[in-house]
């Protein structure tokens, strides 16, 4: 017989604490119920672990008091029982004429929800605007939705204890995959193949398949902002920007680093310098207490001085936490100049500042995950921000 799953990754009572919160976020809004399409919310409040959002899938929770409902597919069933505290579990069948909305609408009428207003996470990639169009023709007239994306999401910004030991473990898979593929680069090495590499660093330690796709890119690639199909073997004199995430229980720590096949330029070497000052300044900007929005407009002023205003990206970052395809970037919160958000002890954010000069085909990119703490922020990440030269 095949061994259960594993339990799940955090306490019955921290649990419960983020079910209490949930709910008394629902009562303060007049909330009677709300549907959690997110996968990151059936995670975070069940334990539930698996990637059965990628068709409808959704999660009733009454605001006042009784037992969660998941309507799942049959595939899922298994792994919800194992991983998660959600005990009923309803299934709608694939068929030519399947319509789970219609199942949902019946599991709210059971729950006595009929002429209530119910929230509902819009923003969530476990929910297309097919399926929200067919559930809103099937409530409409029963029941009033309300966008309610945010309360989960704002629960989750700030992390418990047990969430950052969780990244710190993440954070060491990061650095080990940076070093396994700073080792692995030489000249004639495919790039695309400094990705198994990377990989094969984390699962060695113990680590998870991260929900997005790594930035490996060389040469003129090294400029995109995202990674790229096409492996390029690499040269004598390359460069390798690495943007990856270290993934351990589903948490992601993230870390970017620059990667010098011989000797550098002059001018590489002073877009790092200018990258390195600016991520360093941009650290230093995390304060608990203050905006978010901080962040950015030191990256904006210290990059637009040093002259790659022309270059530089409009944010500078995102928050971290618990997702699931397809991207490590939890957000909302982005770090823009602007952005009110007020920093808080145990937020989680990732800024990196990358430069992609197109007009000589160079490229720098330098990023740590960092928590805000009581005084500023911790960096998560034990290599140093130099560039990694390989003569």
């Amino acid at each position: 017989m095949a061994e259960a799953m594993s339990g799940r990754p955090f306490s019955a009572d921290e649990y419960e604490s983020r079910i209490s919160a949930l709910r008394a976020g629902l009562e303060a809004r007049g909330l009677d119920a709300i549907i959690l399409f997110a996968q990151e919310s059936h995670y975070y409040l069940f334990g539930y672990d698996g990637t059965g959002y990628v068709f409808f899938q959704a999660v009733v929770l009454p605001a006042g008091g009784g037992e969660p409902v998941l309507l799942c597919r049959r595939p899922d069933v298994a792994q919800a029982r194992d991983t998660s505290s959600i005990t009923d579990i309803r299934v709608w069948l694939n068929a030519e004429d399947a319509r789970p909305a219609r199942e949902l609408r019946a599991i709210l009428a059971e729950l006595g929800l009929a002429g209530t207003r119910v929230g509902i996470e819009l923003d969530s990639y476990g929910l297309t605007a097919a399926d929200y169009r067919m559930v809103g023709e099937e409530l409409d007239g029963f029941c009033e939705l309300v966008d309610a994306s945010p309360l989960v999401r704002g629960l989750r910004l700030v992390k418990s204890p047990a969430e950052i030991a969780l990244t710190r473990r993440a954070a060491a898979l990061a650095d080990d995959a940076v070093e396994a593929i700073f080792r692995a680069a030489e000249p004639g090495v495919l790039d695309g193949a400094l990705v198994a590499v990377g990989a094969g660093a984390i699962y060695e330690g113990g680590g998870d398949p991260a929900p997005g796709d790594p930035l490996i890119n060389s040469g003129h690639k090294a400029v995109y902002g995202r990674s790229v199909t096409g492996p390029r073997a690499l040269a004598e004199r390359d460069q390798l920007l690495v943007e990856l995430a270290g993934t351990y229980r589903r948490y992601n720590c993230c870390i970017e680093r620059t990667i010098v096949l011989g000797e550098p330029g002059a001018d590489q070497l002073e877009m790092h310098r200018v990258v390195r000052d600016t991520l360093e300044a941009a650290i230093d900007a995390f304060r608990p207490g203050e905006p978010l929005g901080r962040v950015d407009e030191v990256h904006r002023s210290r990059l637009d001085a040093a002259g790659f205003g022309g270059e530089r990206y409009a944010a500078c970052g995102y928050s971290l936490g618990a997702t699931y395809r397809p991207s490590w970037m939890d957000v909302p919160p982005m770090i823009y100049a602007g952005n009110p958000l007020e920093m808080r002890p145990g937020m989680v954010f990732f800024p990196h500042i990358m430069l992609g000069d197109k007009r000589r085909g160079l490229a720098v990119g330098l990023g740590n995950t960092v928590i805000v703490t009581e005084t500023g922020a911790e960096s998560l990440s034990r290599l140093p921000l130099d560039l990694l030269v390989k003569g």
